[in-house]
């Protein structure tokens, strides 16, 4: 029994002697002090940061970092409060390329007070190669009395390094929509979330958006600062869009550029919505369609450059309404096909016109865009933009007329080329009026805006005219310039 209780005794002691200063809570005035890395990450390796918080979590030595945002290490003095100020140095030290980071402070923290925490700020300002590495390194201390370090030898925790992996960079729009007055010079802001960081050099001179504009604006950012995880950006409006009949959209892409991907909600949707309601019955899109005749037709004019002369330059195009579900909140009965069977009713837009073929792999002359260029392809493989399926949206006068109100082209992309191996991206959009000027005829006057920065150099636009009849009065010329042909 005695022999028993003597080995409890010395179990006991021998633990004591093991157990450092650190491993204890200090209750009492009488702590050797210490300074040492205090990082902090959960399971997933995401680093916590004030105001987080976590008495299960230990300190680590290192961490694997892939993301370019400000990495924050903390260093913590295990103290009472302070008398004077403490200052603390420390080095860095890689195996990489020393330019590509840097720190704040570069090499001396401050401690006084009751403030026993500091921090080294370590932003990445260039990308890095695979498997490099920085080690921090706490040095000394201008109070002698301050140990460098935990007060044991199992986890010190007075080097700290960082393991540089693969980058992953890629950004994202945290809203999908954004809703203006349409008042001349207001300003909306949104932002474009970094959640791995970016690296402002290789962003400031990007082209991170692809744009389908229904109205004029600029666009601006904010300086970068110190804040890596995201941009903020000011649209400003530069014409007055407060038509309450109609709807005005201006979609803003996020699209891939080297080394960042676009990545989750990557479309922002801006748009001046409608105030006035509109009434299907009114129906225009039915003025310039005709579902019975496969090769009805609408008949256009454009002002263009003819022979070095700007004139009316004349096309036409097949013309369709835009088929709908009967839950759409445009649609209107075309057709219950003689049957009570409500499945297979027709429903067109009541509001929606497009440009397509009858049948087969060719293509129509929507808008005249052939006349744009001299040498396109006819081919629905090479060129499917000449077939614009969706490409008038109608908004009638006060909600309900029958006879005029607004008329926009409906903001896309179209692809056009010369042959499979050379194709163009070319948004269209713009904005105008319908109105009919005699018994049955309407006439759609609009400005169409064209943007490719190869082909145009950015945006280009004339003025169209457009009609339901191939009789129509010929439109007075202009005295404005035109666009001319160009080369795919």
């Amino acid at each position: 029994m005695n022999r028993i209780k003597i080995i409890f005794l010395f179990s006991i002691v021998t633990a004591l002697v093991s157990c450092s200063k650190d491993d204890y809570r200090f209750e009492s005035q009488n702590i050797d002090p210490f300074v040492r890395f205090n990082f902090l990450a959960s399971n997933a390796g995401v680093p916590l940061e004030y105001p987080a918080v976590s008495t299960t979590i230990q300190p680590s030595a290192s961490y694997d970092n892939e993301s370019v945002k400000t990495l924050k290490v903390p260093v913590t003095l295990t103290s009472t409060a302070l008398k004077s100020s403490v200052l603390v140095n420390f080095s860095a030290a890689t195996s990489g390329d020393i330019t590509s980071f840097s720190l704040e402070p570069k090499t001396e923290l401050t401690f006084e007070g009751t403030k026993l925490t500091d921090t080294i700020f370590v932003s990445f300002d260039k990308r890095w190669a695979d498997k490099q590495s920085i080690t921090l390194k706490l040095e000394n201390a201008s109070d002698p009395d301050i140990h460098i370090g935990n007060l044991n030898t199992y986890a010190p925790n007075n080097v700290f390094t960082i393991n540089l992996g693969e980058i992953s960079t890629v950004y994202t729009f945290p809203v999908k929509d954004l809703i203006v007055k349409g008042e001349v010079g207001e300003k909306i802001d949104f932002k474009v979330n970094f959640p791995n960081g970016f690296i402002p050099s290789e962003i400031e001179n990007a082209s991170i958006f692809k744009f389908q504009n229904g109205f004029e604006y600029s666009l601006t950012h904010d300086d970068f600062g110190d804040n890596r995880s995201s941009i903020t950006y000011h649209l400003t409006l530069l014409e007055d869009i407060q038509n309450d009949d109609a709807r005005y959209e201006t979609k803003i892409n996020l699209i891939n550029i080297p080394n960042y991907v676009a990545t989750g909600n990557t479309s922002l949707t801006v748009v001046k919505p409608i105030k006035s309601p509109r009434d299907i019955q009114a129906n225009p899109a039915s003025k310039f369609t005709d579902p019975t005749n496969a090769f009805y037709l609408t008949y256009g004019e454009h002002w263009f450059d003819k022979d070095g002369t700007c004139a009316w330059q004349t096309f036409n195009a097949l013309t369709f309404p835009v088929v709908v579900t009967k839950d759409n909140e445009n649609a209107i009965l075309y057709s219950d096909k003689g049957t009570a069977n409500p499945n297979d009713d027709v429903y067109h837009d009541a509001f929606k016109i497009g440009f397509n073929v009858a049948s087969g792999t060719n293509t129509v002359n929507s808008f005249g865009l052939k006349r744009w260029f001299s040498n396109e392809s006819g081919s629905a493989a090479v060129s499917p933009g000449f077939n614009i399926t969706s490409a008038l949206e109608f908004f009638p006068e006060n909600g309900n007329s029958k006879t005029q109100g607004t008329v926009l082209v409906i903001p896309q992309d179209l692809t056009i080329g010369s042959n499979k191996d050379n194709t163009y991206i070319i948004a269209i959009s713009g904005e105008g009026t319908y109105k009919e000027i005699s018994n049955g005829l309407y006439e759609i006057s609009f400005e169409l805006k064209l943007t490719n920065d190869k082909l145009f150099g950015g945006t280009v636009s004339t003025q169209y005219r457009m009609f339901n009849n191939r009789v129509y009065p010929k439109p007075a010329a202009l005295s404005i310039n035109c666009p001319k042909e160009v080369t795919l």
